[in-house]
């Protein structure tokens, strides 16, 4: 929290959220049934690892109503304590049988957060620090703070919500006619589920159903073949579902010959004689629902009684008891009931969009859910009544007037009714029953379903106002997630995979990246991802062959339908040259294109990637054949892609520099060595740092007349731009004054001059120069200079080892020098080696190698050639401390080899 606010008094307890003591408030609650604890080094990167560790260990307790705000509340939390007090957090989860409690704790008690009761502000929730106690006071059902001496204790409590189980209905009698038409014989699949989820038990009707031999699927789970009908992350789903005491729906079964065939079922979880659990699963056709669940027929009545007498709730009466406690449970709930009233042979629930100006699909039964969910349509369709859903409208024939009902279309329904759901004079959405023959409906059942819809139409928007706080929540703790992911990294390569594994598959099935690199250039496609891996290739040809989207800025998602339109085509033309060579075998190739097609065959969007006011590219989002994206999905979609361009332009920025760094480095260094006759001359140059930036040290070796040799090894003060320009200036010299003839103390005067003559940008520089000359007796003559520079080190053939140089003023720091050179003579054996000062200032906590280590050093290179005499110095070097060096280390060696004897 924020240094300067005061702490509570001690002992001080919370009116809102009891004792400030975590321990007592366990004691007051439920009976602790398991913990879980980490501790967290303060770095940035902890609070990450809290997050993933909150949520594995909540959706590993089955807690998955509440990892959403637990991890958000953790994430602040944590950030706290590791980024702005700077102490380690401990993190410690106690799971109750009704709820969890999470605990974060600092040792850093100054840091104090206010009780809303101290009479303290909490402050704007966009300051950067004190945000962790407000969610805490939103989000959770119960939190405190406790200090003491040495640490400071936060925690917070989030209560599950209470899951009311699926329960069998009865309805009255009623007369024959009514009755649900069957088979000759209705069969009930039986299914046994063990405690992993797999299948254990599988029975004759099972079989017949589905198509699948109880062989071939006992064993595996029964999640990879049920088509659950609503979306993750927002309700009850398969899984969830199967460890319920009992449950009761509406869902599919994938069959063996890849249709969905819908089911209404009934679950009971038993135990066996050894006390493990397993589900007993009850399926019928949807259509033979009535076997296991028969609801009431008829109108809804203006008011129900009791046998007390007492009044009950109009809403109950035609949902049922219990209603369904989530929004898609309730609106499939919705649909079926007003089918079954109007004994429609379809039904459907549309939501409106918060501008009322579309409506979403989200509930249907008697419709190719799969293909219609999420699906949008306008509000207004044409003009008058039956042009807007904001109105009752009653369609005799639909073959009439073709287009009137949308989401009908291909059907084969031909009489609808459709009557809007309002909540205070607002549209919230749209219901409609239909039936295959024509002239079913009237406005008596218009009005029926109108008086229906009043009284679901409240319990729908507070159910959708619910479910829209929820996915904001997760949507929340996905973009910190996110956010923290593309700033952890700078390769543009890793920064493309990230953003296509962050939308695949939380919000598309598919996913490709464009990039554009200049205003001048076209889009390219960068990188493709789709959730099964084996349909990449095919998707990544399929996008290949088709021009991209246009890289238009405007913000928000756009619908692109060229993908859809040519994987259709490529489809269609794989499978008439199919039809036409082999007209009874579907070959591998046939295969794959009508597998892309699949892949892609569903709606298309495509959201700019805009940075610093230039589209950089655009993310392309798909979805299977005939799927739809939700609006809330494309708007987290367009947060991520906002994040993902500024991180993916970073990226970019930080490559450009790189090259260009990595470029002016090597240009600073001597393209290649001259041979020198009877000398071996061997150079390591290692560069510092991540990414190698320019400046530092410099080496050299080149030709001068009369058949010398010169050589140079320096190191400028400091790095980057201003470094590299007197390196530049520095190497550049000292080949042009050499090979005018001027003399070593000449050459470094005049160089001198030319350093300080660049005046604020000017740098000092240590300079070992010399020139070498071998001679015809074996030997090799250096005249050397050190200015400022480590001494070279003389490696004699006794293995003695002393400096070859006096030490002289270094340059770029006074105007008048006084430079002499020395002469120095090495004999057949000996070793010159000169280094820079990132050898000689190599460290280990307080310890340095500096010149008598490296001097030792040496001592034991005698006999080697001036390659292995480089190599064993600068493995010394780096095995001299565990880190990584700080400074550019250069190594030049020079060694006068002794003749061969015969």
């Amino acid at each position: 929290m924020l240094p300067g606010e005061q702490p509570p008094a001690s002992g001080a307890e919370h009116p809102d959220h009891g004792s400030l003591d975590p321990a007592d408030n366990r004691t007051r609650s439920s009976v602790i049934t398991a913990r879980a604890a980490h501790t967290f080094e303060p770095v940035g990167r902890s609070v990450a690892a809290a997050r993933a560790f909150v949520r594995d260990t909540l959706q590993g307790w089955g807690f998955g109503d509440v990892v959403d705000d637990a991890v958000v509340l953790t994430s602040e939390l944590v950030t706290n304590a590791v980024v702005h007090a700077g102490t380690a957090a401990e993190v410690v989860c106690l799971r109750s049988g009704d709820g969890v409690q999470i605990e974060v704790s600092d040792r850093y008690p100054e840091r104090e957060i206010p009780l809303q009761s101290s009479g303290v502000a909490m402050g704007s929730p966009d300051r950067e620090g004190g945000r962790g106690l407000q969610l805490c006071a939103a989000l959770a059902t119960r939190w405190g703070v406790e200090y003491s001496p040495a640490h400071k204790h936060v925690w917070f409590r989030l209560d599950l919500p209470e899951r009311q189980v699926g329960t069998r209905t009865a309805g009255p009698s009623v007369s024959t006619e009514l009755l649900p038409l069957a088979d000759e014989r209705v069969r009930v699949a039986v299914i046994q589920i063990d405690s992993e989820g797999a299948v254990s038990a599988w029975n004759d009707d099972a079989q017949e159903l589905f198509g699948y031999p109880a062989k071939q699927i006992i064993g595996k789970p029964l999640t990879d073949y049920a088509a659950w009908p609503h979306t993750p992350g927002t309700s009850t789903g398969i899984a969830e579902a199967l460890r319920l005491s009992r449950w009761e729906g509406s869902y599919g079964i994938r069959a063996a010959d890849g249709r969905v065939v819908p089911v209404y079922a009934s679950h009971l979880r038993v135990r066996d004689p050894q006390g493990e659990p397993s589900t007993v699963c009850l399926l019928v056709r949807d259509d033979e629902r009535a076997v296991l669940a028969t609801p009431q027929r008829g109108a809804a009545p203006e008011s129900a009684h009791r046998a007390d007498g007492q009044s009950t709730d109009p809403f109950e009466t035609f949902i049922g008891s219990p209603a369904p406690d989530d929004l898609d449970g309730l609106l499939q709930r919705t649909v079926e009931r007003s089918r079954d009233m109007l004994d429609g042979d379809a039904a459907f629930l549309l939501l409106a969009t918060d501008d009322e100006t579309e409506l979403e699909v989200r509930a249907t039964t008697g419709l190719p859910s799969a293909r219609q969910r999420f699906a949008r349509v306008p509000v207004d369709t044409g003009s008058g009544r039956y042009g807007t859903a904001r109105m009752p409208a009653v369609h005799e024939d639909l073959s009439a007037v073709p287009g009137a009902v949308p989401l009908l279309n291909g059907t084969g329904m031909r009489s609808v009714v459709t009557v809007p759901l309002k909540v205070e004079g607002r549209l919230t959405g749209s219901l409609g029953v239909a039936a295959e023959g024509a002239g079913r409906y009237s406005n008596e059942e218009a009005l029926r379903l109108q008086f229906a819809a009043d009284r679901i139409a409240l319990a729908v928007e507070s159910a959708r106002l619910g479910e829209l706080e929820r996915l904001r929540r997760g949507s929340l703790s996905f973009l910190v997630e996110a956010s923290d992911l593309l700033a952890g990294t700078l390769d543009r390569d890793q920064t493309l995979a990230l953003m296509a594994q962050m939308t695949v598959p939380t919000l598309a099935t598919w996913c490709a990246v464009y990039t554009i690199a200049d205003t001048a250039s076209e889009p390219y496609l960068s990188y493709v991802l789709h959730e099964d891996e084996e349909r990449i290739d095919g998707l990544k040809a399929l996008l290949g062959r088709i021009d991209p989207p246009e890289p238009v800025p405007t913000p928000g998602a756009r619908i692109w339908p060229a993908p859809a339109r040519a994987a259709h085509e490529a489809a269609l033309e794989a499978s008439v040259r199919s039809l036409d060579d082999e007209p009874h075998h579907l070959g591998s190739g046939i295969g794959s294109t009508l597998t892309t097609a699949a892949s892609v065959g569903g709606e298309t969007v495509v959201l700019p990637l805009v940075a610093r006011n230039r589209v950089i590219g655009m993310l392309v989002l798909g979805k299977p054949s005939e799927d739809h994206f939700r609006q809330e999905n494309l708007e987290l979609a367009e947060d991520l892609s906002r994040r993902a361009a500024l991180a993916l332009d970073n990226s970019r920025l930080y490559s450009e520099r790189m090259a260009i760094s990595q470029s002016l480095q090597r240009s600073l260094l001597p393209p290649d060595m001259p041979e020198v006759p009877g000398v071996e001359v061997e150079v390591i140059y290692r560069a510092a740092g991540e990414g190698n930036e320019v400046g530092g040290d410099f080496y050299d070796l080149f030709t001068i007349p009369d058949g010398a040799y010169g050589f140079a090894i320096g190191d400028v003060c400091g790095t980057g731009p201003e470094a590299a320009a007197v390196t530049g200036l520095a190497r550049h010299a000292l080949r042009l004054l050499a090979r005018e003839g001027y003399s070593g103390p000449a050459v470094l005067e005049r160089l001198n001059n030319a350093i300080l003559d660049e005046g604020e940008r000017s740098r000092f520089l240590t300079l070992l120069y010399g020139e070498l000359r071998p001679q015809e007796d074996g030997s090799a003559l250096l005249k050397v200079v050190c200015a400022g520079h480590p001494l070279p080190l003389r490696l004699r053939q006794d293995s003695s080892v002393e400096a070859a140089a006096e030490p002289q003023p270094l340059l770029g720091v006074m105007d008048d020098l006084e430079l002499y050179e020395q002469t120095v003579r090495l004999e057949p054996g000996d070793v010159l080696l000169c280094v820079t000062d990132g050898i000689t200032e190599r460290r280990e906590g307080s310890r340095m190698l500096g010149d008598d280590g490296l001097a030792e050093v040496l001592k034991g290179c005698t006999g080697l050639t001036a390659g292995a005499v480089a190599a064993r110095v600068m493995r010394a070097v780096e095995r001299f401390a565990a880190d990584s060096p700080s400074d550019d280390m250069a190594i030049l060696t020079m060694r006068v080899p002794e003749p061969q004897r015969n």
